[in-house]
């Protein structure tokens, strides 16, 4: 049985009751808080696996919260999940735009989170096919899966869980092409929120971290994103995957 920790922030007392026994059904083990300051301070504290994250809380709102975990140096890559009644694209973009990993407006059912809860904690854990655990280089960036840290120009760059597989299912393929589904389907699930737009907020988001080396992730117009054909292998660094 799964003991992973969950941190739900939500100031409706009902609904963190009810997402707490059934989270807790599920073989997590869970954190409450209701408000943006006391969920903040379990965050640092207590180091939870995956945060769930209402956006309009007292004393510190959602998006607050969510900016000051992602510059957090001890728990910057924790999974995010917004949960929210401000389900429009523009919130959605928001959320995902300052490092929420999935968005899921109200009123939803609980089959549903949980679902989207299995599928995040997976996507944090899992290991890309083929031997992906050996560090690679693509130019001057560095992506160590078996560390999760990502390095440019030899100085480490912090990523969330979504940004650093995006970053490493593209690096580990240059030169190829991937359309936007395609993308949302092989890196992030198919329980993920389905639009395009999801997609793009989290390449751009990749290439800000990059910086000057944004342009490794390379547009290609009407189709989608590769990163450029840049192969410089060290030793134990890996081959392009097929």
């Amino acid at each position: 049985m799964s003991r992973e920790r969950i941190l739900v922030v939500e100031d409706e007392s009902d609904l963190r009751e009810v997402l707490a026994y059934n989270l807790s059904r599920e073989g997590y083990h869970v954190l409450s808080a209701r408000d943006g300051a006391d969920g903040l301070r379990q965050a640092l504290d207590k180091k939870p696996d995956l945060i769930l994250l209402d956006l309009m809380l007292p004393d510190v709102d959602g998006l607050e919260v969510c900016r000051r975990v992602r510059l957090s140096p001890t728990i910057a890559s924790t999974p995010i999940i917004i949960v929210t009644a401000k389900g429009g694209e523009t919130d959605v973009v928001l959320g995902l735009g300052i490092g929420a990993d999935d968005y899921l407006a109200k009123p939803f059912s609980v089959k549903e989170l949980v679902a989207r809860v299995k599928a995040v904690l997976r996507r944090g854990g899992q290991v890309q096919e083929g031997n992906v655990r050996q560090p690679i280089r693509r130019g001057p960036i560095r992506i160590d899966p078996a560390r999760h840290e990502v390095l440019v120009e030899d100085e480490p760059v912090r990523f969330t869980a979504t940004e650093f597989r995006l970053l490493q299912f593209l690096a580990t393929r240059p030169g190829r092409v991937y359309e936007r589904d395609e993308l949302l389907r092989r890196v992030l699930g198919d329980d993920t929120i389905r639009m395009d737009r999801n997609i793009d907020v989290h390449i751009r988001a990749v290439r800000k971290k990059l910086g000057a080396h944004r342009d490794m992730i390379e547009t290609v117009r009407g189709v989608g994103y590769k990163f450029r054909d840049v192969l410089n292998r060290e030793a134990g660094d890996q081959p392009p995957a097929r």
